[in-house]
């Protein structure tokens, strides 16, 4: 299977990048395995629209292409990031507008969206420094947008959803059960 690893986070040592590590290290070798690292590749999230730079030609785009080639060769896909003011960073957002654009990752037949990804799936892992009960109760949408709004529509089947709640406030021993969760899902891939 060709898995592709998709993460965002700016801090080699931080907690984000320990569960890029651990889902690398724990991926059955059976699988071909890339890597995009949003942040040591320096991705440029920033759209640019003029007369050279449309709208419409995104998805014919050189400078995504390589990114628009390993989307599409994936059969499953693993985004890490952690979510900062109640979304994905900036730099994941951009390669999201940049990269899964009308034309590539969906279509339009009339007003209703046509998915362009299917039988790709995906998981997605995600931190946050949110009490738990204030994600169920209060923002329910809270790290879900990249599931439910745009892998839906270009018909990519989230299988999976992992969020450690809290971080600022968990305990070595809560991360370290996190990691471990990580790394056993990881290896039953």
């Amino acid at each position: 299977m060709n898995i592709l690893v998709i993460s965002a986070y700016p801090n080699q040592t931080g907690l984000n990048y320990a569960i890029k590590e651990k889902v690398m290290n724990n991926l059955n070798s059976k699988h071909n395995v890339t890597e995009i690292d949003l942040y040591k590749e320096q991705f440029n999230p920033v759209l640019y629209f003029d007369k050279n730079h449309r709208r419409r030609d995104l998805a014919t785009d050189p400078s995504t292409q390589k990114y628009r080639e390993l989307v599409k060769t994936a059969d499953f896909l693993i985004f890490i990031y952690p979510i900062w003011w109640g979304g994905m960073p900036a730099i994941m957002k951009g390669f999201i507008d940049r990269v899964f654009v009308k034309g590539f990752a969906y279509k339009y037949n009339g007003i209703f969206p046509v998915a362009l990804l299917k039988h790709k799936k995906a998981w997605i892992i995600n931190t946050n420094d949110t009490p738990f009960l204030y994600v169920k109760l209060v923002q329910k949408d809270y790290g879900k947008v990249l599931k439910n709004q745009v892998l839906k529509m270009c018909g990519i089947k989230t299988i999976k959803h992992s969020q450690l709640y809290f971080v600022r406030s968990s305990s070595k021993e809560k991360r370290i059960n996190f990691l471990n969760k990580i790394a056993k899902i990881a290896k039953n891939i």
